[in-house]
């Protein structure tokens, strides 16, 4: 039981400082820092705005033949 406890907590150790080497070699600055938080929210409004527009349109021309027809 001590053998096994013993692999065990060897093996933890030897991962956990496998993980340390590999996250500390691993920079993402070169493509984090392309954009901005404010490059998103900018591109979401306008898709947002984008879809308003198509949804207030055909909303629009609906109303428009419903009168046209009579309804």
């Amino acid at each position: 039981m001590k053998k096994i406890a013993t692999v065990i907590v060897t093996v933890g150790s030897l991962a956990a400082a496998a993980s340390a080497n590999a996250a500390a070699a691993v920079d993402t600055t070169a493509i984090t820092g392309a954009f901005t938080a404010a490059d998103i929210v900018t591109g979401v409004m306008a898709i947002a705005g984008t879809l308003a527009v198509v949804y207030v349109s055909i909303k629009a021309a609906r109303t428009v033949l419903g009168m046209l027809r009579g309804r």
